[in-house]
């Protein structure tokens, strides 16, 4: 169980003492602006710091991708940039130790243009999977909450986006709770989580799952609006988190909370998912 933590102010210096006062077994963080273009190149020392730590503590770390990763839109500039901002994540995941890079496909903007959409990620983004050595991190295809013309929203979805990457052994997926019940899964629903991860697995196979995003929805199924709630606290409700971890794909599987709030708040999800965890 762990957190999103944020880092102003450096990886070690904050980022590990808040996951510590929030009692987080995992970690995921930004490694540069989540909402701009610019990498940031970070500080090697304090990255290997932070990779040291993280591993002593036998704490996993995942890195966000920055959200203006988009390979469905017209613009070649932002198709160019996404792939640069994708081997950018992945180049300082590899820095700090990270499992996974986790990556929003983005959205196929101009009408019927989702199928040119996947041919562009085949061609930025396979060259960048093929590179990839055992140290590096693993690609998490994360699909969104279903507003607009999403490349990734419902598990059917990863189909078709797998397929386009030759289902590429450094591919994985991670699956956020909120976005799935706001893309039609009615996981609050008794069977509901089950049915939607039995699906994930036919579609991608075992062991592709590689984060899970526990995040509970102030919207109902279907929203199509990614607006999380504190667990228990949204529409999904605190059951459904307890099928979460009975089901044999979720085994072994680090669990990130993304959830507003401050210690306290953020200590309280992580203290009701264990407890449903550990039933």
């Amino acid at each position: 169980m762990g957190a999103h933590v944020f880092v102003a102010g450096g990886l070690s210096a904050v980022g590990l003492p808040y996951a510590r006062r929030i009692g987080a077994e995992a970690i995921q963080v930004f490694v540069s602006n989540p909402r701009g273009w610019a990498p940031s190149a970070g500080d090697a020392r304090a990255d290997e710091a932070f990779r040291a730590s993280c591993a002593e503590a036998k704490m996993p770390v995942f890195v966000h991708a920055p959200y203006l990763i988009n390979f469905g839109s017209p613009t070649e500039t932002t198709r160019e940039r996404s792939a640069a901002s994708v081997q950018h994540s992945l180049a300082r995941g590899r820095r700090i130790g990270a499992r996974g890079v986790v990556v929003h496909a983005g959205s196929a903007v101009d009408e019927g243009q989702h199928d040119v959409a996947l041919k562009v990620m085949r061609e930025l983004v396979l060259p960048v999977l093929d590179s990839l050595g055992a140290d590096d991190p693993t690609l998490l295809i994360e699909p969104t909450a279903g507003g607009g013309k999403p490349l990734a929203a419902t598990v059917e979805d990863l189909e078709p986006l797998f397929a386009a990457l030759d289902h590429h052994p450094r591919l994985g997926v991670c699956l956020d709770t909120c976005h799935a019940f706001a893309a039609g899964h009615d996981l609050a629903t008794p069977g509901g989580v089950r049915r939607t991860l039995n699906r994930l697995v036919r579609i991608v196979g075992r062991g592709r799952l590689q984060l899970i995003h526990a995040n509970d929805s102030k919207d109902p199924v279907g929203s199509g609006r990614d607006r999380h709630a504190n667990i228990g606290a949204g529409m999904i409700g605190t059951e459904p988190f307890g099928e979460l971890f009975r089901h044999p794909a979720t085994r072994g599987v680090p669990v990130v909370i993304e959830t507003a709030g401050d210690v306290e708040t953020h200590s309280r999800d992580l203290a009701t998912l264990r407890s449903l965890r550990d039933r």
